[in-house]
């Protein structure tokens, strides 16, 4: 062909710039016959398929084959798994591929797996869970990562009641809470901070086990605290409050040593542990609780002053109060009151007071200073000596009684009298009353007419129970027998 087209007639050149578009002709058909040529030659050879493998986006090779670096990673993950038989492996950095055409492939298998063998790392799938913005740890699945959560908050709340609370939660029902007096019901349970979860890929090493997560939660983060030394602190003690020993107490305060002597608002460098979150747990309550009574005080003259009697009794009432109760970490935190039904009104306790004025001057006119009785011995020489009294037994009731209005002057043992209270009552009279088992009355004390003024007795110089009762005027002894 080409020799053919050599061969046509000669072109007819007529000039210079003819000549140049002759050439130019020549070899662009040239050029266009070549280009054929080729092309009809590629079209006869074989096109091969590779792969280019990227590790997280960067190219490290080119294969004949995916399925051989997809077994090469499979061999590296069965061998951690038969190492870790709790734990789903996959590799850490994303492998990617793009597949390409070409005429003369330039592959190296070996030479990619070496890269790999460099570059890839096989990892676990775990869940990390943070509180707000700090890692709690890494779990082998959500499974185990959920129940750490849960027992945790069942160190304060039974894990049934928790359940029924997230099935509640799920089912998105408010049920409304029924209590008797008596009940309560826990409506309520949350955590202090923000808990997420996510999937990430980890080392095997860095898998932590639900009781390990236990303790963190239980334990919490170290975090530098200051202690303010208070009055009669001594760095032994400082350091049992922070679960410290001594030799770490000194060492985050290298200026004291074992006899340093603190100082009141000293501040020493300690560690504490801070808790990761707290539980807590919001819970209604119905109780029935007792509303006290109150008292009135209403003054009359019907009594003698400094004397009271209880008109109306008190009686407590009570109410039903339904509470919603908050707890932190099972101790309570907040009470607030939701409803109070009133059951029973109290009753108020109304006490008279006396205001009437007790005279100090007796009447003049005696009464009889027992409960009955009659005159056992009378005035005058008895046993050989001068009786100063009668004696009055034989009674209904031992209470001693004020024969006048007056003033006590005299209350306590007298010798052969035994227990003696004295009355003056203010008009030239005075009345003995001696051998009292117990006295009633106090020096000073204004005492009215027939008041108890003592117990009769048998005490001092005695025979037996009975009452003896002297009468004095202007301070000469008077029968008593004739003044009643």
């Amino acid at each position: 062909m080409w020799k053919s087209m050599m061969e046509t007639k000669p072109m007819k050149i007529t000039d210079s710039k003819s000549m140049s578009l002759a050439k130019k002709t020549i070899i662009t058909t040239a050029l266009g016959l070549g280009l054929t040529f080729n092309v009809a030659f590629a079209d006869d050879l074989e096109l091969s398929t590779v792969f280019h493998v990227y590790v997280d986006g960067e190219h490290v090779g080119m294969v004949n084959s995916k399925e051989v670096i997809q077994s090469y990673i499979d061999d590296l993950i069965d061998e951690k798994e038969e190492q870790y038989t709790d734990y789903n492996f996959v590799a850490g950095e994303k492998v990617s591929y793009v597949e390409e055409k070409v005429f003369r492939p330039n592959t190296s298998n070996s030479d990619v797996i070496e890269v790999l063998d460099d570059e890839l790392s096989i990892m676990v799938e775990s869940y990390q869970v943070k509180i707000g913005e700090k890692v709690l740890g890494y779990f082998k699945d959500e499974e185990t990562a959920k129940t750490t959560l849960d027992h945790f908050k069942a160190k304060y709340v039974d894990l049934e009641i928790i359940k029924q609370l997230e099935e509640q939660d799920q089912q998105d029902e408010e049920q409304e809470v029924s209590l008797s007096v008596g009940d309560s019901k826990i409506i309520d349970v949350q955590l202090s901070e923000e808990v997420s979860m996510s999937e990430e890929k980890v080392s095997p090493d860095e898998i932590i086990t639900e009781e390990q997560g236990q303790k963190l939660l239980e334990k919490g983060t170290l975090e530098d605290k200051k202690h303010a030394v208070d009055e009669g602190e001594v760095l032994g003690a400082i350091a049992i409050k922070y679960d410290l020993e001594m030799e770490q107490l000194l060492e985050l305060n290298p200026e004291l040593d074992e006899d340093s002597v603190l100082q009141i608002g000293q501040e020493l460098n300690v560690t504490a542990y801070q808790p990761f979150l707290n539980v807590i747990i919001k819970e209604e309550k119905l109780v029935e609780e007792t509303i006290n009574y109150e008292s009135e005080v209403v003054e009359t003259d019907d009594l003698y002053k400094g004397d009271t009697k209880v008109k109306q009794d008190g009686q407590e009432g009570k109410k039903e109060v339904h509470y919603v109760i908050e707890k932190v970490n099972g101790k309570q935190a907040k009470k607030e009151v939701v409803e109070e039904t009133v059951t029973k009104e109290p009753v108020k306790k109304i006490v008279l007071k006396g205001t009437k004025v007790v005279p100090s001057r007796g009447s003049g006119q005696f009464q009889w200073p027992a409960v009955g009785g009659h005159i056992t011995s009378h005035v005058g020489m008895r046993w050989g000596s001068h009786h100063k009294g009668i004696d009055i037994a034989g009674v209904s009731n031992r209470s001693i009684l004020a024969a006048d209005n007056g003033t006590v002057v005299s209350a306590g043992w007298d010798g052969g009298y035994g227990n003696k209270v004295v009355i003056n009552h203010n008009n030239g009279y005075r009345t003995v009353y001696a051998h009292l088992s117990s006295i009633n009355a106090k020096v000073g004390q204004t005492v009215t007419k027939g008041s108890q003024i003592g117990v009769m007795g048998s005490t001092g110089n005695s025979t037996g129970v009975h009452l003896h009762f002297e009468v004095y005027k202007n301070g000469s002894l008077q029968n008593p027998a004739g003044l009643f």
